[in-house]
């Protein structure tokens, strides 16, 4: 098994350009399945769950060339397998997004249970509930049997807003018959991008970006192309890093038009970058104070379906926050599991409390120490190699097989900026 070797309290100096979003390219792959036009995917990220979705679409007929190192076509002239790998399931929760398209296309498909990280409970409910109001038939025994006489629209109002629900929900009702109504749909900037590339390729969707989505289905869509925008979690991975080692660094194509709520959370832990234009630059000289609430006190940080402060960047920002002065409460009530990792921070010197399986409060600055680390999950995982950035020695992050499926050559990207890292075999 590979690990990280890391030498901390170097300052990162220098550019950085984020690879295309995970959260998007896995949907986008799935949706090729809805067309048997060619569809030439660009700026996809080399990544280990996008190369998991690969296979995964493969094994249902879809034929991917390489055209570049991040640019595929994908090309599904019919679906020929209706029974999906149960060892490529379980190696990404994604793998729950083919259901929309094969269904809508083929009729049905038998699908084992989805993989993932594990940060708690994560449940399908809401994917069945929407499929079933389309006119699924949907049974489990160890594994999902999904079929359909035909698919036809429906006012689906969804019991939470699950993006990748919401997802597979428009995936399957872009070619049922009528309209359907999505109400209560995840709004997140990777879903906006499915209904985009769907609608270049013909299909009717209405409301993109709000929570309220319909969608008049048609008989077939096109083919066409489509670039991947960039990895809003890996920006904010790069903010984080520059701002723990004290840093400069400039982020290209940064998507700064999505980062408003992000930028607002960060400000009240006294951090701050400049756009320009599509860029961000984190500037060395940063405040590092918790601003208190208005009474006085603690604040909380608390995650929240988008535009609130999103759950995937919970890890990074307790990670920052054991660096700035005073305290703050952090709350993500979406998974019990998220919080776990801050005993590893804990063991760096951080002081961090765990409140409850949701909550921690975090008291700073602390000086971190190097330390033997493990991921647990990709975020997790991306907040201790920061944390050990900026540590007083040396660090060892293993299995950061973890990291790199949300990550693309993110030890290539930070040697660029300075940081001391180099990968061993254990």
């Amino acid at each position: 098994m590979e690990e990280f070797v890391i030498e901390g309290g170097v300052p990162l100096n220098g550019e950085v350009t984020p690879s295309g979003n995970k959260n998007a390219a896995l949907p986008l792959l799935a949706a090729c399945l809805l067309t048997a036009k060619p569809v030439v995917m660009r700026n996809v990220p080399q990544i280990r769950d996008v190369r998991a979705m690969r296979k995964l679409i493969e094994s249902l007929g879809a034929v991917v060339e390489d055209l570049d190192e991040h640019t595929w076509r994908i090309t599904t002239k019919e679906l020929l397998a209706s029974h999906l790998d149960p060892d490529l399931c379980r190696k990404i929760r994604a793998s729950i997004l083919v259901a929309g398209p094969v269904l809508a296309r083929a009729g049905g498909l038998t699908l084992p249970p989805p993989g993932g990280d594990v940060i708690g409970r994560r449940r399908l409910d809401t994917h069945i509930l929407a499929l079933r109001a389309l006119g699924a038939d949907i049974t489990y025994d160890r594994v999902f049997n999904i079929k359909t006489s035909g698919l036809h629209g429906a006012d689906i109002l969804l019991d939470e807003a699950s993006v990748t629900a919401t997802e597979n929900a428009v995936m399957a009702a872009v070619l049922a018959k009528g309209v359907t109504h999505i109400r209560n749909a995840a709004s997140e900037p990777h879903v906006q991008e499915l209904c985009n590339f769907l609608k270049s390729l013909g299909a009717k969707i209405e409301g993109v970006g709000s929570n309220s989505l319909q969608i008049t289905g048609v008989s077939e869509l096109n083919g066409g192309e489509y670039t991947i925008g960039p990895d809003l979690l890996e920006v904010i991975s790069y903010v984080g890093a520059a701002v723990v080692t004290h840093g400069n660094v400039l982020i290209h194509n940064a998507g700064v038009q999505h980062l408003g709520m992000v930028e607002q959370v960060f400000r009240r832990m006294g951090i701050h970058w400049e756009v320009q234009g599509n860029n961000i630059f984190v500037p060395e000289n940063q405040g590092l104070n918790i601003t208190s609430d208005l009474d006085g006190a603690v604040p909380e940080i608390k995650t929240n379906v988008w535009p609130a402060f999103p759950t995937d960047l919970t890890s990074i920002a307790i990670t920052v926050a054991t660096q700035t002065s005073g305290s703050v409460l952090f709350h993500d009530w979406m998974f019990s599991g998220r919080m776990y990792f801050t005993d590893k921070l804990v063991g760096m010197g951080a002081r961090i409390i765990l409140c409850d399986p949701y909550r921690c409060l975090v008291q700073g600055p602390t000086p971190l120490y190097g330390e033997n680390l493990e991921s647990p999950d990709i975020r997790a995982g991306m907040a201790m190699l920061i944390a050990a950035l900026s540590a007083n020695g040396i660090s060892t992050i293993r299995n950061i097989g973890q990291i790199e499926r949300g990550y693309e050559k993110v030890e290539e990207k930070l040697k660029k900026l300075g940081a001391k890292i180099r990968r061993e075999v254990e």
